[in-house]
C-alpha cells in the first residue's frame, strides 16, 4: 500500500469534527425585562382604575391650576384638574378633569360642581382653609339622573348638600323682598331651615323660593300650613292703629321666613318633597282665609280722601269684607271741580246667606256671578241694586285718629236720596254719602248762609218808615180832636197819650241808634264768627283727626 492511499484511508477513517454554539443568559436582561413586566401591570393598572375625564364650565378660573386644583367631596379627593382653556366663544372657561374610578356612579345631571373660596355670606365665613391650601372645586354628587360628562359650574356653593336629612320646599311670591340664599326659616321662633336658592318665573311673572327645612322639624310642614315673611321689622300703621311684629334679630338683619298652622286649622297630611306653598306677606295676611270670589266696584268721594290708602279695609258692622284697591283724582270740566274716584274689591264668601228652605233660615253657600251691562243682569246685580234702593250706601270714616287712617264704611241709611247702580269703565259704582264731619260742615254753610241773607239793616229801615206814618197819624188825630165834643176829648187825649209813649218806647227800641238793633247786629256777628270757626275746626280735623289727641303741631313745640 503506498503512502497516498494510507493517507487517504486514515482521512477517510477520521470522524468528522461536529462545531457546537455555546449559548449563554446574561444577567444585564434582567432588569430590562423586570421593568417592563412592572410597566405592562401599571399600565394595566392604570386602565383598569382610571375614572372617567369629565369637563366643567366655569365664568372665570381664578384659583384653579391644571395638575395641582382637586375635586373634593366632604374633604375627600374624587378627582384633579387636568387642563383649562378658555370655551369657544370666551364667555367663560372650560375646566378638564380626571376623576376617580369610585366617582363614575355619580356623575349625572343632577351633580353639581362649584369653586370652593374664602366667602362671607348670610352672616356665615366659609372655607377659610383654601387661604393655605388654595382653592378646589367642590363636588355634591347625585345618582339621580342620566348620566352626564359636561357640566355648568355653580357661581355660588350650594347650602345644603346630599346626604343632610329634611326636605325641600317651594314658595311662591310676586317679589323677593329682602330674602336671599341663607336667610334662616322659622319654626315658633326656632331656626328650623333656611332658603337655599331662589329664580324668576316668566309664566307667573313672579319669584320661586326654594327652602331645605331639616329633619325633624320637615314633618311639621303639612298640606295646609302656611308661610309668611318674617323679615325686618313689621310695622304696620292701618286703620286699626299700629303693630310691630319681628321674629328675631338675625331676621332684621338677613331676612327671614316663618311657618305654622292657623289657631283654628286641624293638622292635615304631611306635604310631600318640593310642595308649592304661597308666601304671604306677613303674619296678620297668613292668618286670612283664601277667597277666590272677587268683585270690584267704583265709588265716587267729594271730600279729603287723605289717609285713605290701597290696602284700607272695607267694612260692614265692623266686619271686613273687602278692601280698597286704588285711589284716584279726577276733574270734572263741568262741573269745574275735583272728585275722588276709589275701586274697592269684595269678597262675597265672607258672608254668610241665610236663604229659606222649608220655611227655615239655613246658611247658603256664595256662587261666583259676574256684572253685566246689561238688561239681564245677574242676580247678584240685581240683588246689589235692592240693597241700595233701601239706602246702602258707602261713607268714609276715621278708623283711628292717631294714624288719621279712614276706611269705607258700608251701612244702611234711610234717608239718603235715591241712587241707582251704573256701570262705568266696566264697574258698577256704588253710591255714596258724605262723611260724619262733611255733613255737619255743610249744615254750618247751610246755617250761614241763611244768617248772612237776613236783612238786618232794611228790617231796621222799615220799622223806622213805620214810626214815622204812625206819629204822623197821631198829629192828625190831635187836629181833629178839637171838633169833638168835651166828653170824648178827655178820653181820647188819653188814648192818643198812651198810643204816643208807646210810639216814643218802639223809636227808643228799634231806632237805628237803639241797643236792641246794635245787639241784633253784634250777635249776628258773633254767629257768623263761631260758625266760621266751627267749619275751620272741622276741617282741620277732617285733615289731621289726631290733633284731638296730640294736638296742634304748634302746640307740640
Amino acid at each position: 500500500m503506498s503512502e497516498g492511499n494510507t493517507e487517504k484511508t486514515f482521512a477517510e477513517q477520521a470522524p468528522e469534527a461536529v462545531v457546537q454554539t455555546k449559548r449563554s443568559f446574561s444577567i444585564i436582561w434582567v432588569v430590562p425585562i423586570i421593568a417592563l413586566l412592572i410597566g405592562g401591570w401599571l399600565t394595566f393598572k392604570a386602565m383598569t382604575e382610571k375614572g372617567p375625564e369629565i369637563t366643567i364650565t366655569f365664568e372665570t378660573a381664578e384659583g384653579l391650576e391644571a395638575g395641582k386644583t382637586k375635586i373634593k367631596f366632604k374633604d375627600v379627593e374624587v378627582g384633579k384638574v387636568t387642563d383649562i382653556v378658555l370655551s369657544d366663544d370666551a364667555s367663560g372657561v372650560v375646566v378638564t378633569a380626571e376623576m376617580t374610578k369610585d366617582a363614575k356612579p355619580y356623575l349625572t345631571d343632577k351633580t353639581q360642581f362649584w369653586v370652593v373660596r374664602a366667602t362671607v355670606a348670610a352672616g356665615k365665613v366659609s372655607g377659610l382653609g383654601t387661604l393655605l391650601s388654595g382653592a378646589y372645586i367642590g363636588c355634591n354628587p347625585s345618582t339621580e339622573g342620566a348620566k352626564a360628562r359636561q357640566f355648568k359650574g355653580l357661581e355660588k356653593q350650594p347650602l345644603i348638600t346630599t346626604g343632610k336629612p329634611g326636605r325641600h320646599f317651594i314658595l311662591q311670591s310676586k317679589e323677593l323682598g329682602s330674602l336671599d340664599q341663607g336667610s334662616p326659616v322659622y319654626y315658633r321662633g326656632i331656626n328650623v331651615g333656611q332658603v337655599v336658592d331662589y329664580e324668576y318665573d316668566p309664566a307667573r311673572d313672579g319669584v320661586d323660593i326654594k327652602l331645605f327645612i331639616k329633619a325633624p322639624f320637615h314633618e311639621k310642614v303639612l298640606k295646609n300650613t302656611r308661610f309668611w315673611n318674617a323679615s325686618g321689622v313689621d310695622l304696620t300703621m292701618d286703620a286699626t292703629g299700629i303693630k310691630m311684629n319681628t321674629e328675631s334679630l338675625i331676621s332684621i338683619m338677613l331676612g327671614g321666613v316663618a311657618f305654622d298652622l292657623r289657631e283654628h286649622d286641624l293638622p292635615g297630611e304631611p306635604a310631600e318633597e318640593n310642595r308649592t306653598f304661597q308666601l304671604f306677606a306677613d303674619f296678620d295676611s297668613s292668618q286670612e282665609d283664601i277667597y277666590h270670589l272677587k268683585q270690584y266696584f267704583r265709588m265716587y268721594f267729594e271730600q279729603s280722601a287723605r289717609g285713605l290708602a290701597p290696602g284700607a279695609p272695607v267694612e260692614i258692622l265692623g266686619i271686613k269684607i273687602g278692601e280698597v284697591v286704588k285711589v284716584e283724582l279726577e276733574y270734572d270740566l263741568q262741573k269745574i271741580d275735583f272728585r275722588i274716584p276709589v275701586l274697592i274689591v269684595l269678597e262675597p264668601e265672607r258672608i254668610h246667606t241665610l236663604v229659606t228652605e222649608e220655611g227655615e233660615m239655613v246658611k247658603g253657600e256664595v256662587k261666583e256671578v259676574v256684572m253685566e251691562e246689561q238688561s239681564g243682569a245677574s242676580e247678584e246685580y240685581q240683588r246689589t241694586q235692592v240693597l241700595v234702593d233701601k239706602g246702602f250706601r258707602g261713607q268714609l270714616k276715621t278708623g283711628n285718629l292717631l294714624t288719621g287712617q279712614l276706611y269705607i264704611d258700608l251701612g244702611f241709611y234711610p234717608d239718603a236720596p235715591p241712587a241707582e247702580l251704573r256701570m262705568e269703565d266696566g264697574y258698577p259704582v256704588f253710591p255714596s254719602i258724605p262723611a260724619p264731619l262733611e255733613q255737619i260742615v255743610h249744615r254750618v254753610d247751610n246755617i250761614l248762609k241763611k244768617v248772612e241773607k237776613v236783612p238786618f239793616e232794611q228790617i231796621g229801615k222799615d220799622l223806622q218808615v213805620a214810626i214815622e206814618s204812625l206819629t204822623a197819624a197821631l198829629d192828625e188825630i190831635k187836629a181833629m180832636s178839637g171838633k169833638v165834643n168835651e166828653q170824648t176829648v178827655p178820653k181820647v187825649n188819653a188814648a192818643l197819650d198812651k198810643l204816643e209813649e208807646t210810639l216814643d218806647g218802639i223809636k227808643t227800641t228799634l231806632g237805628p241808634d237803639s241797643a236792641l238793633n246794635y245787639n241784633a247786629r253784634q250777635v249776628t256777628s258773633e254767629l257768623a264768627l263761631a260758625i266760621r270757626s266751627i267749619r275751620s275746626l272741622l276741617e282741620y280735623l277732617e285733615r289731621d283727626p289726631q290733633a284731638l289727641i296730640l294736638g296742634k303741631e304748634g302746640d307740640k313745640k
